[in-house]
């Protein structure tokens, strides 16, 4: 039974080795626990009960050694069964005691396990007389299905806790699931999430806690988000009037050096206007997409054919869109632009499918940005004197979100080059979703000679503000 329970307890740590889950290590717990109580008590048993037996045997066999002497001194014979008259395999133990004049009992265990339950008395002959038996077959039997019930009742009570850890921990597994996929989904920019209420249930407990300081630190970063980008929203508003005035005095300016380094300045403060107020407008996240049905293929090419520069274009496979064209746009060129500013030609773009690339041959992203994605006003410039202003990539990133894609940045290196080896170049990848992010409108698909009616109208300074560097260090400043 020690054996089977040690054997037990070595199983239940070895589960607890291999899951690392709060329900399976509760229930391990709980399983572990439980089976150091039923050895304990399993052996408390044991020992009691065998303490027991022997202690019956014993005064058993010191009643009949008792009745073996009176028939031996009333009839001078020896004709009790298992008395004998000076045994010489009689414990040297209890010869001593017996010798000093008193009657005892001794028990002794053999080689083999068996017990022997001796009892002996003095005789006024000056001879001993013992009386040898062993451990009943009863009391062992007795004893055997002791140790056979104890050894189930440990397994039951093994089992019982395990299932009972694995309820109540996969009960609070569940709960905090819940909470970190409510967490998730406010990190990801779900306002209007509780963690409260995604966790559910009735009883209050150390999760509740939890589930409302995460709510209220939430509430808190909102709030204070939604400030600064209130200031952000009006300052630039504020300064849209002044500038828009230095700009028409300067184009009135007499023709000149310096009048063109007055009016290239204003029209990059007048395009970093914009660019900041529409920052302000996709972090609000109240913008919402105009859908048409385009071909993608088509609408790639002639955007960049409009646009102009040496950009290649290839279609790889043609498809269907809904998407708004004119955020779509927006998107493209302000990655074309990114790609011309701070990589080396050739700027090739691909269409396959509802995935469009945009890849150049530079030096490829910074690792801030491939880490953290784009960031407003954060440039690949270490000393902040490179050129944009870190809001290309982020504008691109917002309008994304705005269409449902995704848009995701890496390097391209050869086969088996190590990270830390100089990139070939940068790709800059829009995946755009199979279904559209809303219904605010679909219209028929534009015929491919549709020219700029529904996407001529791009958003204002779609080029003037787009930097790589507009990432978590965007690429070179």
């Amino acid at each position: 039974m020690r054996g089977f329970l040690r054997r037990l307890t070595t199983a239940v740590v070895r589960h607890t080795r291999i899951r690392t889950g709060l329900r399976w290590k509760l229930s391990a717990a709980i399983a572990l626990v439980g089976a150091l109580v039923a050895v304990v008590l399993s052996l408390v048993v044991h020992n009691a009960a065998r303490v027991s037996m022997l202690d019956n045997a014993r005064d058993l066999a010191d009643e009949r050694i008792l009745v073996a002497q009176r028939n031996y001194e009333l009839s001078g014979r020896l004709n009790f069964p298992n008395a004998q008259i000076d045994d010489a395999a009689l414990p040297a133990e209890l010869r001593e005691r017996v010798e000093r004049g008193r009657r005892a009992t001794y028990v002794s265990d053999r080689p083999g396990g068996a017990t022997d339950i001796w009892a002996a008395v003095p005789l006024k002959d000056g001879h001993v007389m013992s009386l040898h038996t062993g451990f009943t077959d009863r009391s062992s039997d007795i004893l055997q299905d002791l140790d056979q019930a104890l050894v189930i009742g440990s397994i039951a009570v093994v089992l019982g806790g395990s299932a009972l850890g694995v309820l109540i921990g996969g009960q609070l597994s569940r709960r905090l699931r819940k909470a970190a996929a409510a967490a998730n989904q406010v990190a990801a920019g779900a306002t209007d999430v509780r963690v409260r209420d995604a966790i559910g249930g009735v009883v209050r407990d150390e999760t509740d806690d939890l589930a409302r300081a995460v709510d209220a630190m939430t509430e808190t970063l909102q709030q204070r988000l939604e400030a600064e980008r209130r200031v952000t929203a009006d300052i630039a508003h504020e300064l849209r009037t002044p500038v828009t005035g230095l700009l028409t005095a300067a184009e009135l300016l007499p023709p000149g050096r310096p009048t063109e380094l007055v009016l290239d300045r204003a029209k990059a403060m007048r395009t970093l206007v914009e660019d900041v107020l529409e920052v302000a407008r996709l972090d609000s996240a109240s913008e919402r997409a105009e859908l048409q049905d385009l071909m993608l293929g088509q609408f790639v090419t002639r955007r960049v054919a409009a646009r102009g520069g040496d950009v290649q274009v290839r279609v790889l496979h043609e498809s269907a869109v809904t998407t708004d064209p004119r955020r779509l746009e927006r998107v493209l060129f302000n990655l074309l632009t990114n790609a011309a500013r701070h990589g080396r030609p050739p700027v090739e773009v691909t269409v396959e499918g509802r995935v469009v690339r945009v890849r150049d041959h530079g030096p490829g992203f910074p690792a801030g940005l491939l880490a953290e994605g784009p960031s407003r006003f954060r440039t690949g410039s270490a000393d902040r004197a490179g050129r944009g202003h870190g809001l290309g990539l982020t504008i691109a990133a917002g309008q994304a979100r705005v269409l449902g894609a995704r848009l995701t940045f890496r390097n391209v290196r050869p086969p088996g080059a190590p990270e830390d080896a100089p990139a070939e170049g940068a790709v800059a990848v829009l995946w755009l979703p199979e279904h559209a992010p809303t219904n605010t409108g679909s219209y028929p698909m534009l015929p491919e000679g549709t020219g700029g009616g529904s996407t001529g109208g791009s958003t204002r300074g779609s080029t003037g503000g787009s930097t790589r560097g507009s990432g978590a260090g965007g690429k070179r400043g």
